[in-house]
């Protein structure tokens, strides 16, 4: 029986479902947790339902990914490393626009410019191919009349409270688990989930349908353009599922602030050769959000778990493997302490069906942890490049 796909599902590509379909990790009334489950779909497709929790209580999204044609995929939907831009973005925008209203700060205009950088070197037959991430690099651009002293202040209390700075700059020790053909299998060459959820996948996403009740909008993800494709180039058609790789990735994002705590951004893949697309953000009720849209963090860590999803079947292929499914449990928790926002280390649990031997197994999960870039960035400091614009001077 062939997986299901996002053409015939007949689902928008982002909506609310209701939020009790997740049990997301116990938070405190200064922390964030979320847990997301991710299975893959035909082809390099895959569906994400991120749950989250705050003080105010818990909301939940439902999501789908796609690859370009670098990675034979449908390109219906946007990349991973998209939907970690987009959250970045929003996460930096909300904290600026939440400390400018704590210090009656009038802003008129808001944007951010953000290029990501991600590296892949080596060869995946041999096992010494490994993902890498650079240094964001971030141009926030403010139309308001306030003191450019207001202005720095605030923008540099929204680098400590980020959640997406911690991201990069926290260093994070994640754990894994591998459930493999239904059997739990101890971890190699990375560090054990000692007590890892246990769900059933299959309920949740059983349980996947909008919520009736909620107000959200119908245009949160959109195509803007699409990818030509082009074969025998750099970037071009299959080039990622190449066995030996020396490349540096670019995602390219222009976000904008709309009105109350909504926002916007159009985030485009450079290299390899990839499409361009929209994404609308809404803050939860405990920032002053409508939750017309998901969230910053929503983004943040369905990018993470799509990433990771990625390489799983990236190396399932180049090694040519009999995979039959793979689907992922990720929690993480964001703590606000002292003015400061800590990343918590990721967890992951990996649940594997494939007629190949335990040994594989485990070298899928330590190979799609040594190439997903994401968790490349949380495994060392990388600090965040930040310039500011006020009324279209450099500060």
């Amino acid at each position: 029986m062939s997986p299901p796909d996002i053409e015939s599902s007949g689902l928008p590509l982002v909506f609310k479902v209701p939020a009790e379909i997740i049990r997301t990790p116990t938070v405190s009334n200064s922390e964030a947790g979320l847990r997301v489950y991710v299975r893959a779909l035909e082809g390099m497709q895959k569906e994400a339902v991120v749950g989250m929790a705050t003080p105010s209580g818990q909301r939940t999204w439902r999501m789908v990914c796609d690859e370009g044609p670098y990675l034979n995929g449908t390109d219906l939907a946007p990349f991973p490393l998209a939907f970690f831009t987009a959250g970045t973005q929003f996460a930096l925008m909300s904290e600026i626009l939440k400390h400018a209203r704590n210090k009656n700060v009038i802003i008129h205009a808001l944007e951010l410019i953000q290029d990501n950088y991600y590296t892949m070197d080596g060869s995946a037959l041999q096992g010494t191919m490994i993902g890498g991430a650079k240094s964001p690099e971030i141009t926030i651009k403010i139309e308001s009349h306030a003191p450019v002293d207001d202005i720095k202040a605030i923008i540099e209390q929204a680098e400590q409270t980020s959640p997406a700075h911690a991201i990069f700059e926290d260093v994070l020790e994640n754990t894994f688990a591998l459930t493999f053909n239904d059997e739990r299998l101890p971890v190699v060459d990375v560090r054990p989930w000692e007590d890892p959820v246990d769900n059933t996948l299959s309920d949740v996403f059983d349980a996947v349908k909008p919520d009736e009740n909620a107000d959200f909008r119908d245009d949160i993800i959109t195509r803007v353009s699409a990818a030509e494709i082009i074969k025998g180039v750099e970037g071009g058609a299959g080039s990622s599922l190449q066995a030996e790789q020396k490349r540096t990735l670019h995602v390219h994002g222009s976000a904008q602030w709309t009105s109350s705590m909504q926002m916007e951004t159009t985030i485009q893949l450079l290299k390899p050769l990839g499409s361009v697309f929209r994404f609308v953000c809404d803050e939860v009720s405990d920032v002053g959000g409508n939750e017309t849209a998901p969230p910053p963090l929503a983004y943040l860590s369905a990018g993470v778990g799509f990433c990771f999803m990625t390489q799983v079947g990236r190396y399932a292929q180049i090694t040519r493997q009999s995979l039959h499914s793979y689907q992922i449990i990720q929690d993480n928790v964001f703590v606000h302490e002292d003015s400061v926002t800590y990343a918590l280390p990721v967890h992951t649990h990996l649940y594997l069906e494939a007629d190949e031997m335990d040994e594989v197994a485990q070298r899928t999960l330590s190979m799609s942890e040594r190439t997903c870039f994401l968790h490349a960035a949380m495994r060392g400091s990388t600090p965040v490049l930040v310039k500011i614009e006020l009324n279209g001077q450099p500060l």
